[in-house]
């Protein structure tokens, strides 16, 4: 019994560090869907089947059990249409704007987590979070007003962000009773599947299919490293980080995203002064965050 407080830190700090590396690969995501040369949808259709085979695959040679109850596959399924709503926004907010203009948009998933999480959860909402979720829509507003060129691509970046909070709420529910790349088979394999009958709806498959060389590389890079890998951790994860401290963590992914796209393609030149006005504002509150909550706690627990 006296061990499990010294050892609660360590599993915390050891998540900490696995959610920080998944956020690196997520913003890695952009690069590679700013290079891969079809469609947003098409790209997501890929992935996801890619990821979903590849999950599949690791069950069978591990020898994992991966079944479980009906409704719960059900649930993941529906859960499925979110993440693949969100990824397909997310590439088509990169191509009608740029791989930072998009990152920095999906930074309001703080504010969206901060109202959403609460009301699914039925939790009071914390007054500290609605604040750093303001400061980081402030930085967003002030981004776009500078950024007027890219208006599409920022209420697309900012309808993705939606998603991404939901799904990361509901899947903080699914990992407390089921194993992470569980939940991330069956919920990738949903994404699929809602994907599919789309691009049915819309003739989709009558559209060009085909890949260059180059993109089965990436798609491979995408569909394996950067989806089944990173999501697996990034929902393992949520068994002790709440959705608002994994989404909060989450915002770093505009610096890596950032960097990234300044050594590929020196997106950097293209920013104007109000962007980094913006950015300055976001990452600050990211932050400054756990430092005003560490005071706070340590206010309320004066005698």
């Amino acid at each position: 019994m006296s061990q499990s407080p010294q050892k609660a830190p360590k599993n915390l700090n050891k998540d900490l560090i696995i959610l920080h590396f998944t956020v690196f690969i997520w913003g890695f995501t952009g690069i590679l869907g700013q290079l891969i040369t079809i469609s947003a949808v098409q790209l997501v259709w890929y992935r996801v089947f890619i990821a979903s085979v590849s999950l599949f695959l690791y069950f069978k040679f591990s020898k994992t059990d991966f079944k479980v109850e009906r409704k719960t596959i059900v649930k993941m399924v529906f859960t499925g249409a979110i993440v693949g709503a969100h990824w397909v926004l997310f590439f088509a907010s990169i191509k009608l704007s740029t791989v930072p203009v998009t990152l920095v948009c999906l930074s309001s998933i703080t504010l969206f987590t901060a109202i959403f999480e609460p009301m699914i959860k039925k939790t009071s909402i914390s007054k500290l979070e609605i604040l750093a979720g303001l400061l980081i829509i402030s930085g967003i507003v002030l981004i776009f007003k500078f950024e007027t060129k890219y208006t599409k691509g920022i209420i697309t970046g900012l309808m993705s962000a939606v998603c991404a909070s939901l799904f990361s709420i509901i899947n903080s529910k699914f990992v407390q009773k089921t194993q992470a790349p569980v939940i991330a088979f069956y919920e990738l394999s949903g994404a699929f599947f809602w994907i599919s009958v789309y691009l049915l709806v819309i003739n989709g498959y009558n559209q060009k299919l085909l890949l260059k060389p180059t993109d089965v590389g990436y798609l491979l890079l995408l569909g394996t490293v950067c989806t089944s890998l990173a999501y697996v951790a990034g929902v393992s994860v949520m068994r002790q980080l709440s959705a608002f401290r994994v989404a909060l963590i989450t915002n770093l992914e505009p610096v890596y995203g950032i960097i990234l796209s300044f050594i590929f393609f020196g997106d950097l030149n293209k920013m104007s002064l109000g962007f980094w006005a913006g950015s300055v504002l976001i990452l600050s509150t990211i932050f400054l965050y756990p430092v005003a909550q560490t005071q706070i706690a340590r206010r309320k627990n004066r005698p």
